[in-house]
């Protein structure tokens, strides 16, 4: 057999593959997809005031101090034995310390493995609650009911503890600071 017919070949046979698994499955798995669940098919994206914001999938960084802050992320994972990893650790801790902040959950501390992980533990959200009250004159009272709101699972599989999900923490938070208070702000 000469070399263009094998060439013909594998491209014949690269053809059909392709056609196999985009066409027959992935094409119709996606169209199923669409009907059943359209919301995650479309990437699970969060909006406000018809704008696109963000996925409820995918952890984003908020720096300003009157946001709800969630995981580091950016930063390469490190093995627990490299000496890069405890600085980095020192540092958030240290940051966290002036934030008033003196014991942080681990998710404050530590990257996701994934690195985009949009949740952190109620413990994490918590401890940052006094902070969000000062920045936004809210009450602790309404930061906790919105907490507790704002509160997912522990569903199936998803996660052990009850998480709150960052992005959609923080639209809440919006929503309410733009709210007409029924509380009177903290002092």
């Amino acid at each position: 057999m000469s070399f263009t017919a094998q060439l013909l070949r594998g491209v014949r046979v690269t053809l059909v593959l392709w056609l196999l698994t985009v066409v027959v499955i992935t094409l119709p798995m996606l169209g199923l997809a669409r009907l059943v669940a359209p919301e995650a098919a479309n990437g699970s994206l969060l909006q406000r005031d018809g704008v696109v914001v963000g996925s409820r999938l995918i952890g984003q960084r908020f720096a300003a101090g009157r946001y709800l802050q969630g995981r580091p992320a950016g930063e390469p994972n490190l093995a627990a034995s490299n000496p890069e990893l405890a600085a980095r650790v020192a540092a958030a801790a240290s940051r966290l310390e002036l934030a008033g902040i003196s014991r942080p959950a681990p998710d404050l501390l530590q990257d996701s493995a994934s690195g985009v992980d949009p949740h952190i533990s109620l413990e994490a959200a918590r401890q940052q609650l006094p902070r969000l009250a000062r920045e936004r004159g809210l009450t602790m009272g309404q930061l906790q009911r919105l907490l507790r709101q704002s509160q997912e699972g522990p569903l199936a599989m998803q996660a052990i503890e009850p998480v709150v999900n960052v992005l959609r923490f923080n639209l809440a938070l919006d929503q309410l600071a733009a709210a007409p208070a029924s509380e009177p702000p903290a002092s």
